[in-house]
């Protein structure tokens, strides 16, 4: 089944970067799109990023919009989230997880999925 593990996050100050990291298997990696998700209590899962299949087309929320990069390296059945200017409000569990198709809509407007990774939490400090 498929296996998701998310990676590289931690402690940052507001302003600071850092890049997130989500190793994939038990699905051919490359034939679907993929997206990051955020969770914070009370609010509940926010989608943030997502990427076609081949890394040509990626769609982000409009509240990373401009700060956050989403990329893929296929060849690794790797997804990457690299993350500048950071704000306290973007302080969460950082997921991933996997489109039911090959364009970044297959993400966005997926209703459920079939399985989660551990994620990892970012914390920025004001």
């Amino acid at each position: 089944q498929v296996q998701l593990v998310e990676s590289g996050g931690g402690l940052v100050q507001t302003g600071g970067s850092t890049r997130l990291s989500c190793a994939a298997s038990g699905l051919p990696f490359s034939t679907y799109a993929m997206g990051w998700f955020r969770y914070v209590p009370g609010k509940g899962r926010e989608f943030v990023a997502a990427i076609s299949w081949s890394g040509g087309t990626t769609f982000y929320a409009d509240s990373v919009k401009g700060r956050f990069t989403i990329s893929r390296d296929n060849a690794k059945n790797t997804l990457y989230l690299q993350m500048t200017s950071l704000k306290p409000e973007d302080t969460a569990v950082y997921y991933c997880n996997v489109g039911s198709g090959a364009d970044t809509g297959s993400v966005i407007g997926r209703a459920e999925f079939d399985s989660w990774g551990q994620g990892t939490r970012v914390t920025v400090s004001s």
